[in-house]
C-alpha cells in the first residue's frame, strides 16, 4: 500500500532530506546537499524566492517506510517572465518502483489542475543558482555540488508517466594541462589590453577586506543575472537571495579558483570553481561537522578534482574574447594547485559558445541532464 503525505513539520522536512541521503547510501558517484542548504532553500523566511513562487513538498511511504519524495514549486515570477503555465518539481528520489513514481506525480496533477496549469516541468528549482536537470547519461561518472545524481530507472519512470525532453544540459569533463596553453595566455593579454580588463585579486580582499569582496560577489551575481536572463526557466535574482548566495559561497572559496574581471571598477565577468565536495557531502551524510571536516580541509587545501559552477559575462562584454581571461586564469589557479581533472557542467546544449572552449583541451562529454516535460491533462 502507497500513502503519499505532504510535509507540514519541521520533523517531516528531515526525513524529507534524510530520505535522498539513505537512498544513495552505497552510490561511489552521488553528492548530497548540505542539510543546512536544503531547509535554507525551503524556509520562506530565509529564501525571499517565496515572494513570488509557492511550493509543496511530499513523501510517499510504503507499507509504512518511506519510498519517495517531491517537491512541487508554483514559480510565478518565471511563469509571468515567459508567460508560461507551469508547475516545477524538484527533490524527485524514489525507489525502483514506478508506483510510488506515478503516486507522488499525481498528487502535483492535482495541485496543477487546481492552479490551472497546462504543464509540469523539472527538475527545476526556485531559481538558476540551484541543480537542475535529471541524469539520462553518465551514471557510473562522479557528480558534482550543481548537478543531480540519480539511478538509471529514473529515466525509465519518466518515459512511462509519457514526459518528453524540454531542454538538456551537457556536462564536461576536462584533463587540465601542467599549464595553461600559450594560445590561451596569448589571447587573454591581448584582450585584456585592448579593452583595459583587469582581474581583481580575491586573495588580498579574502585577506584584508572580506566586506568588500562580498560586494563583488554580490556584483557577479548582478552579472549572472543579466548573462543568463534569456535563458530557459531562469528568474531574476533578487538581494536577499545574492547575499544568501555570498554566503555560501565564501564557505568554498579558494582565491586561485575565483576570477572575477573587472573595468573601470566593476564587474564584469566572473568565472568561479570550487573543489569538488562530493567526498566531504559523503562522508559527512549532508554535514560537514564532524565526520566530514577532515575531508572538507583536504579538499579546499589540496584539491584534486575541481568543479567549475559558473560562467558569467554581461551581454555588453560579449563576443570579445573575455572567456579567453577566465579559462587562462582558472587553469593557472588549477595548475598551481597540482588539481588533475575539472568537472564542467551543466551547460545547456545549444550554448556553443562556451562549449567552443572546451576543444582546445583534452575534454569529453561525461554527463547529459535533462528537463522534463509532462501535459496536464
Amino acid at each position: 500500500m502507497i500513502e503519499i503525505k505532504e510535509i507540514k513539520t519541521k520533523r517531516d522536512k528531515k526525513k524529507f532530506f534524510k530520505f535522498v541521503i539513505d537512498l544513495y547510501r552505497d552510490s561511489p558517484h552521488a553528492c548530497c546537499n548540505l542539510y543546512s542548504d536544503e531547509f535554507a532553500e525551503f524556509d520562506p523566511e530565509i529564501n525571499d524566492a517565496f515572494r513570488f513562487a509557492d511550493c509543496r513538498m511530499f513523501l510517499a511511504y510504503k507499507d509504512g517506510k518511506i519510498a519517495g519524495r517531491i517537491a512541487g514549486i508554483w514559480h510565478r515570477g518565471a511563469n509571468e517572465k515567459f508567460g508560461y503555465k507551469q508547475l516545477r518539481f524538484t527533490r524527485f528520489d524514489v525507489i525502483d518502483d514506478f508506483e510510488v513514481t506515478k503516486a507522488l506525480f499525481d498528487k502535483l496533477f492535482e495541485w496543477a489542475k487546481e492552479l490551472g496549469m497546462t504543464e509540469i516541468i523539472g527538475p527545476m528549482s526556485f531559481s538558476d543558482l540551484n541543480e537542475e536537470g535529471m541524469l539520462i547519461e553518465g551514471f557510473d561518472r562522479d557528480s558534482n555540488y550543481i548537478e543531480i545524481y540519480n539511478y538509471s530507472y529514473y529515466v525509465e519512470h519518466m518515459e512511462k508517466l509519457g514526459a518528453y525532453k524540454v531542454v538538456d544540459w551537457n556536462c564536461y569533463t576536462i584533463t587540465p594541462p601542467k599549464t595553461p596553453p600559450e594560445k590561451i595566455k596569448a589571447l587573454s593579454d591581448s584582450v585584456m589590453q585592448k579593452y583595459g580588463y583587469e582581474i581583481l585579486d580575491v586573495a588580498y580582499y579574502l585577506k584584508h577586506d572580506k566586506k568588500k569582496l562580498k560586494e563583488y560577489i554580490c556584483q557577479a551575481l548582478d552579472v549572472l543575472d543579466k548573462a543568463f536572463e534569456h535563458l530557459y526557466g531562469t528568474s531574476p535574482i533578487n538581494e536577499k537571495q545574492k547575499i544568501r548566495e555570498t554566503k555560501v559561497l565564501m564557505n568554498v572559496l579558494i582565491p586561485e579558483l575565483a576570477t572575477v574581471v573587472m573595468k573601470d571598477g566593476k564587474v564584469i565577468a566572473y568565472g568561479y570553481c570550487i573543489p569538488s565536495m562530493k567526498e566531504v557531502m559523503q562522508k559527512g551524510r549532508g554535514r560537514i561537522f564532524f565526520r566530514g571536516f577532515i575531508p572538507y580541509l583536504r579538499a579546499m587545501k589540496h584539491p584534486k578534482t575541481v568543479d567549475l559552477l559558473s560562467i558569467g559575462i554581461l551581454p555588453e562584454h560579449q563576443g570579445l574574447g573575455v572567456p579567453a581571461i577566465i579559462i587562462n586564469h582558472c587553469l593557472e589557479g588549477i595548475c598551481k594547485l597540482g588539481a588533475t581533472k575539472l568537472e564542467a557542467g551543466p551547460q545547456l546544449e545549444d550554448n556553443t559558445r562556451v562549449q567552443r572552449l572546451w576543444k582546445f583541451f583534452d575534454s569529453e562529454l561525461s554527463k547529459k541532464a535533462r528537463c522534463w516535460g509532462i501535459k496536464v491533462g
